[in-house]
């Protein structure tokens, strides 16, 4: 299948693996790059020597195009995209920041940039520093996903920007592939679908509780990691999002996620004054960060939080990634020639 994006990134599919920390792993993101995608290679809990590694990991194991996330409201996020741009990723994929200086690192070597955004406001930005496409995400996805539903965020962005679109949250199967391309995407980007594959590194628990939820067994708060996130719904889930951290509960956890990057405690302890909403920006990354590690890792969700789409209500099964792909297209072609008319 051709779309724009297919054209973009030199790839055979317009089928995406965002860049989802713990999850897409240079294991996961070659086989989708050798299965026709584009793998996002997540770089948020890594530092910038862990991220080099991981680039030259994704290598070893693929000669297809790939990508690099970057969030960079996180510590350490400006460092990884350096890394990125040093080594010359074809594709950088940048959230929740300013990424005008990676759109001119990129374009000095021929990569191209996506920027996430979930506003019209926001994609009117991305393409006047010179995106090469955006990835648009709906209120259905996982982790941090936008106020408006994917139903109408998606046609009202194609209506705002001419760039090429990567249509995220709710999609996860050749019905969702068919609806993106008629709302006006160019491809699909599929965290949920892709984290429950044989090459996804979560955890066999985790992936049998994905597989067992419906659609409508996730929380949506801005309480868990001080972003609107949407998760599983457990009871862990529910205790960690029910109310945000204090400014007393801020500042020990922000030191502790500081440490982990490098962060001096000077800095911590004056920012405290300075920006408190930034500390306890801090803090609550720092604290969600470990839970998510632990309900993909370790299965662990006595402790961990597993951040998760609404499309976890459509999956039932485990297949590796080469064989959901050529099933997803198939399932899209039979559908379309049974459409009326």
């Amino acid at each position: 299948m051709r779309t724009r994006i297919t054209e973009l990134f030199g790839i055979q599919r317009p089928l995406i693996c965002p860049g989802m920390s713990y999850i897409a792993v240079p294991e996961l993101v070659a086989a989708v790059g050798n299965a026709g995608g584009l793998g996002i290679l997540a770089t948020g809990p890594l530092n910038a020597e862990q991220t080099r590694a991981a680039i030259r990991r994704v290598r070893e194991l693929s000669d297809k195009p790939f990508g690099v996330g970057v969030t960079l409201l996180m510590p350490g996020a400006a460092e990884n995209a350096k890394v990125a741009l040093e080594e010359q990723v074809p594709v950088i994929n940048f959230s929740l920041g300013k990424g005008d200086w990676i759109v001119e690192g990129a374009k000095r070597y021929g990569g191209k940039v996506i920027a996430t955004v979930t506003t019209e406001k926001h994609a009117r930005a991305a393409e006047k520093i010179g995106v090469d496409a955006l990835l648009v995400t709906g209120h259905e996805a996982a982790a941090h996903g936008g106020a408006v539903t994917s139903l109408t965020l998606i046609p009202a962005i194609r209506d705002a920007v001419k760039l090429p679109i990567i249509a995220a949250g709710g999609f996860a199967d050749g019905r969702g592939l068919l609806a993106a391309l008629a709302l006006g995407a160019d491809a699909i980007a599929m965290g949920t679908r892709l984290a429950t594959t044989r090459e996804s590194p979560v955890h066999a628990a985790t992936k049998g509780m994905i597989v067992s939820k419906n659609v409508s067994e996730t929380i949506y708060s801005a309480k868990f990691d001080g972003i609107p996130c949407r998760m599983m719904d457990t009871p862990t889930a529910r205790r960690k999002s029910a109310r945000a951290l204090t400014i007393f509960e801020a500042v020990p956890r922000a030191m502790l996620a500081a440490r982990k990057i490098g962060m001096s405690m000077a800095t911590v302890l004056a920012g405290a004054f300075a920006k408190p909403a930034a500390i306890k920006q801090l803090a609550q990354f720092g604290a969600a960060t470990e839970s998510i590690r632990l309900a993909i890792e370790e299965g662990d969700h006595h402790h961990g939080v597993q951040l998760i789409g609404q499309a976890q209500g459509l999956i039932r099964d485990l297949p590796a990634v080469a064989d959901l792909f050529e099933r997803l297209l198939a399932d899209a072609a039979r559908i379309k020639a049974e459409l009326p008319g």
